[in-house]
């Protein structure tokens, strides 16, 4: 796990996830081509429980998306 300083609409906070989730994000970042600070100001936006649950949520829902639209091309070759 690792605790990430960064800030959120000009506020200081700090987010703690496992490395995996911190890989992912950079992941995503780089596809929609944003900074990884500039993906969780979004999801802190649209957030409804803390800032950690909230990110891990966007990664996995983000993952389904992926595999969503991949079963779809396989399905219709």
């Amino acid at each position: 796990m690792k605790k990430r300083s960064l800030l959120i609409m000009g506020h200081a906070t700090s987010i703690s996830l496992e490395d995996e989730f911190w890989e992912s994000l950079k992941e995503i970042s780089v596809e929609k081509s944003q900074s990884i600070q500039e993906l969780i100001e979004q999801i802190d936006l649209t957030r409804t429980s803390n800032l950690s649950s909230a990110v891990r949520l966007f990664v996995l829902n983000h993952l389904k998306q992926k595999l969503q639209e991949y079963k779809k091309q396989t399905n219709s070759k």
